[in-house]
């Protein structure tokens, strides 16, 4: 049975306009769903297939077959919402609609922005060419982490150079992810000590919540990792195998250094979509100007947003949105009924950093590098790597993504109360 698709071209109005029909923009729909049938929803998003991207660390690790991190679009979207299968290219807060790529406009009395991010595939002088080829690599992008896993079966000897962009960036430990299980493949196969694995890293630390820098710190070891801080990927040129890494020093100054390879997986900067930065609804970062608690726009009450596109200083995972969905949609029901809003976001993001096949790190955390953990301690002690955050995350999160989140089944995710204004 095929989703009934919205008309397009002509004027449309839903009482609540979600922007976005990834994790975000499906889970929140769902939860506000549950909580008033009769809201009426409209939903924009111009993808024909769904991606459940977490998975695709596991994928170019060699745990997950591609198949079974995406669906038809058509499968997940509400049968309750009216689906516009179209590009947002203006959002008119003032006059309460938004305006789709065909000309139409959808006007609404609430509107959910949860357009994701965007890969700045051009802000790395030629990655872009030079990816699927030559050992050039990247989990980041749709159909590559295959790509991803050949080149580790095929790698036995060499250098392996592992990238990560300034932050943010969706899932800050994804290229992380993939050194650990390349390199726990490597080992397995006697050929690690045959490899030079450099990690690259735009920041200053090797994870932002120093809670879990000790056990990460210990794979780095085990697996003889070179890390190299405040080193930035800049350029990269495929047939020549050579990458252009910008490097900047205590004083301020940086000196760019050139590096052979024979694998390199390389991870873009990352910003939100054209449509959201150069609005009048960004902050001055470009991201959604949202409450941390509330994820209400600062100056538009009656807009609100989640996922990637937020300009929280929560980390940008799937995690995050679990727990952001029940706020917003909470929030929303409050304001479409003049009351006050009493759900509250605390950061919670979670990034479970796989550093071998059978064992993960589950970061959890919120605001301010809080731990937030899920689970008590003697069940999961998220800053050891443990066998049962794997069987988490490779055995139950992918079945709890499709048939409990996106369906508006809110595990673990009650939102905090808000402390009165």
């Amino acid at each position: 049975m095929n989703h009934p698709t919205a008309q397009v071209g002509s004027e449309k109005q839903h009482t609540v306009v979600i922007v976005g029909g990834g994790a975000a923009g499906i889970s929140v729909a769902s939860s506000i769903h549950k909580r008033d049938r009769d809201t009426d929803i409209g939903i924009v998003e111009p993808s024909d297939t769904h991606h459940y991207q977490p998975g695709w660390t596991m994928v170019g690790g060699g745990v997950f077959r591609p198949e079974v991190t995406s669906k038809p679009m058509s499968d997940v979207m509400p049968r309750f919402s009216s689906w516009y299968q179209d590009k947002v290219t203006t959002i008119e807060p003032e006059a309460n609609r938004i305006r789709l790529a065909d000309g139409s406009t959808i006007g609404y009395e609430v509107l959910i922005l949860a357009p994701g991010l965007e890969l700045n595939w051009s802000g790395i002088d030629g990655l872009d060419a030079a990816l699927g080829s030559n050992g050039v690599t990247s989990n980041y992008r749709q159909g590559m982490a295959s790509y991803t896993w050949e080149m580790v079966q095929n790698l036995k000897k060499g250098t392996a150079l592992f990238s990560q962009p300034p932050m943010p960036i969706k899932c800050a430990g994804a290229p992380q992810k993939a050194m650990y299980l390349s390199s726990d493949f490597w080992q397995k196969n006697h050929c690690l000590s045959d490899i030079d694995v450099q990690f690259h890293n735009a920041g200053a630390v090797l994870f932002g919540v120093a809670d879990y820098v000790p056990a990460l710190q210990r794979y780095i070891d085990r697996y003889r990792i070179s890390t190299y801080f405040q080193s930035t990927l800049v350029a990269v040129n495929g047939p020549s195998r050579k990458a252009i890494f910008r490097i900047s020093g205590s004083d301020g100054r940086s000196e760019d250094r050139e590096i052979g390879f024979d694998m390199l997986h390389a991870v873009p900067p990352q910003r939100a979509p054209g449509f959201i930065r150069e609005s009048v609804l960004a902050n001055e970062s470009g991201w959604l100007d949202l409450a941390d608690d509330t994820l209400c726009h600062k100056r538009f009450s009656n807009i609100f947003g989640l996922g990637d596109v937020s300009g929280t200083a929560n980390a940008k995972t799937a995690a995050a949105v679990r727990k952001q969905a029940p706020v917003v949609a909470e929030n929303v029901i409050s304001t479409l009924r003049k009351a006050p809003m009493t759900a509250a976001y605390l950061g919670y993001g979670s990034c479970p950093l796989t550093v071998e096949n059978g064992r993960i790190v589950l970061a959890e955390f919120g605001y301010n590098g809080v731990l937030q953990p899920s689970f008590p301690r003697w069940l999961n002690d998220g800053t050891q790597a443990t066998r049962a955050a794997w069987w988490l995350k490779a055995k139950q999160l992918p079945a709890l993504y499709w048939h409990v989140m996106l369906k508006g089944h809110e595990w673990m995710a009650t939102p905090a109360v808000r402390s009165s204004h």
